[in-house]
């Protein structure tokens, strides 16, 4: 076995799916199917429309056509027969948000033999669950995993327990606890007994409510739907306060991400957080160098123009990480 590195490994990257392009394993390839969508689901046909080059799709501007088509595509794609979320909340993008876990899976299988882990032996940290509680989703739909979902405001909590308790089976899969100390993420949530293979974050994005308004109608003028007499939402896809921006945005939040993580170290084989903003990496970098991290992998994402990026970490040593593995996937 190699021996315990003496000071962290460099930041190590990875290499994505090919430009642009989804993961493999994404089961949201290529153009929408909206008949098959529209037979599953009925009430998306009310909000299908043309866009400039003849095809079927919605208007992603309007946050109800938004959640009618998540909803579709979470029954036909992943079998949830039941989901909501209360008005102004986030709307996420599943797709983008399926490629965050089947990358996280290949970190896993990596140091796994090439094999994914699945199955209920696996468990996994969401971090800012949110009301629509979507990792959990799809990671228990893609693989099996067990989820712990964490979210500071109250109503979060109780809009994933209604999506939970709605759909037969999650119950037993996904447990769901608000962190009532807003000043911390793992402190006082965890119990000194728990053990993670994964948590995983998408972070608040802005510092401010003016900002998260600002990037709203940059959003909605590059959508070619910024009208002055339409009211618009926080942001085209909703988002509450917490969701959205917090002091300092994701470069502060992340900071103490991080610096907490290093206080359950011995709790979590793999940390790791979505980074919106390259320009923050090199402060994400220098903060784990200095909270100890041994290992830190950096794995690029693409869908169609966005790029996106998580960084993922470890505090365990390679002997460690073979024992976790062993002990708890075997």
């Amino acid at each position: 076995m190699p021996r315990r590195p003496s000071r962290p490994a460099p930041p190590q990257p990875a290499a994505p799916a090919d430009k642009g392009q989804l993961h493999p394993r994404n089961r949201h390839q290529g153009r929408y199917d909206f008949p098959a969508l529209i037979e599953t689901s009925p009430e998306l046909a009310a909000f299908v429309i043309l866009n400039p080059y003849g095809k079927q799709s919605i208007d992603f501007a309007d946050p109800a056509a938004v959640k009618v088509f998540n909803r579709a595509l979470l029954k036909q794609f992943y079998g949830i027969e039941h989901w909501d979320i209360p008005a102004d909340y986030l709307c996420p993008p599943i797709p983008g948000r399926a490629d965050y876990l089947h990358y996280l899976a290949d970190l896993l299988a990596a140091g796994n033999g090439g094999a994914i882990p699945r199955g209920t032996q696996v468990r996994a940290l969401d971090i800012g669950v949110g009301a629509n509680c979507i990792y959990p989703l799809l990671g228990h739909r893609e693989y099996g995993w067990r989820f712990l979902g964490s979210d500071i405001a109250a109503s979060a909590i109780a809009s994933a327990r209604a999506i939970v308790q709605a759909n037969p089976g999650l119950a037993e899969a996904i447990e769901l606890r608000q962190q009532t100390d807003a000043k911390h993420i793992f402190h006082g949530l965890l119990q000194a007994d728990e053990r993670f293979d994964l948590s995983l974050c998408n972070p608040p994005f802005h510092a401010s409510a003016n900002e998260a308004a600002s990037g709203s109608k940059r959003k909605w003028r590059n959508l070619g739907k910024l009208d002055p007499k339409r009211k618009l939402p926080v942001l085209n896809f909703g988002g509450q306060a917490a969701e959205l921006w917090c002091q300092g945005g994701e470069a502060a939040f992340v900071a103490r991400l991080v610096r907490e993580s290093a206080q359950h170290a011995q709790q979590v084989l793999w940390f790791s957080t979505l980074i919106s903003k390259a320009s923050n990496l090199p402060g994400v970098y220098s903060a784990l160098k200095k909270a100890g991290a041994l290992d830190v992998r950096t794995v690029e994402m693409a869908q169609g123009q966005k790029q996106s990026r998580f960084v993922a970490w470890t505090f365990l040593s390679a002997e460690q990480q073979q024992e976790w593995r062993q002990q708890r996937w075997k």
